[in-house]
Parts: C-alpha cells; structure tokens; sequence
C-alpha cells in the first residue's frame, strides 16, 4: 500500500497486523479519487472505519486540511497512528478509537460537518443504509459533499437514503463503491 498522489506521493502505508482489516486496494484507491476529486482545495474528512488510515491519508495527501480517524480496532488504531506521522500529517489528523455509532454522536455533538466521508466496514457487518441514514438526519455532509461507501460487490445499497442519493456505483472484482451526494433539490439549486 503506498499514497498515490498529492504531497505525500509515493509513501509506503503499514497495513494492520493480522486478518482483522482488509485494507482498500491501490487500485480501488485510485478509482475512488478519480471518481470524488481528484484532489481538493481544503475541507474536513472522516474516515470512519479507518483501517490502516489509507483512504484519510491518501485525501490528506490531495488537498484535505483536516481528517478524522475512527476505528474499534487497536491495532488499526496504533497503524493509522504510525501511517499518519510517516507522512507527516500529524497536525491534520484526529485519531479516536471508537465504534462508528458512538463517532458519529460524538461528531454530532461537535457540531461537525464533512466534505468526504469515507466508510468502509467490515464487509460482513453491513451496517451502511443505518450509517448513511444517521448522516443524512444529522446533516453530517456539506452539500456538496460525498460519502464513500465500500462494500461487497453483492451487496446492493438504496439508490437513495433520506436526501442523499446514490450518484456512482463501480465494482471492482469482490469490491464495489457507492458514493451517496445530496439532490439537487437537498442543495437548494
């Protein structure tokens, strides 16, 4: 696993010891910002089932000023940590060791708002329509922000959930991405 792009290209990421993650491949990686970005002119991010970091750090790396971290895991936890410092990013980075309902209260309370929010979660915990739908009632998401779901390639998500709408859909061997935006009428356009 390595940054793909932006300032910290090139830049090696540590996956999470054992078989408890399933980092996002290069490849996908690659796809994903090609899809939301490709890079940004600064915003916040939430990378809520955080991993080895890869997904914050790699829209750290494109132009994001600020992503929060969130994992249950703590080795996933102690990996985004070490991830994050390599790169340099420590000033960017929140890092919390949380369970992603829990995060999400905790973000509503801060007040928060994101212009990406990634969410990756085990895929055998399918915990996304309950996520996206905690995002949309909450107001988690700039209105021209996106939420990146991965999931398995069988898994069939909503086309819309409250007033986020599924914008693009693409499978990539077992893995397929969602990426939920508001509707234009939700924009106010």
């Amino acid at each position: 696993m390595r940054v793909i792009s932006g300032k910290c290209k090139g830049r090696h990421l540590q996956a999470v010891p054992g078989m408890s993650t399933r980092p996002t491949t290069d490849k996908v990686k690659e796809a994903i910002f090609n899809m939301i970005g490709p890079y940004f002119s600064g915003g916040v991010g939430l990378d809520l089932f955080g991993g080895s970091g890869g997904l914050g750090i790699e829209a750290l790396s494109r132009g994001l000023d600020l992503v929060i971290f969130v994992d249950y895991d703590a080795k996933a936890v102690k990996t985004i940590k070490k991830n994050v410092a390599a790169c340099g990013l420590q000033d960017q980075a929140e890092i919390y060791r949380n369970d992603a309902e829990r995060a999400l209260k905790a973000i509503v309370k801060r007040g928060l708002c994101f212009h990406v929010i990634f969410l990756d979660p085990p895929y055998k915990e399918q915990k996304l329509p309950s996520l996206l739908s905690f995002i949309d009632a909450h107001h988690l998401l700039e209105k021209d922000g996106v939420v990146v779901a991965e999931h398995a390639a069988e898994i069939r998500l909503p086309e819309q959930i409250g007033g986020l709408y599924k914008w693009k859909q693409e499978t990539y061997g077992i893995t397929a991405v969602s990426i939920y935006r508001y509707t234009d009428e939700e924009k106010g356009e």
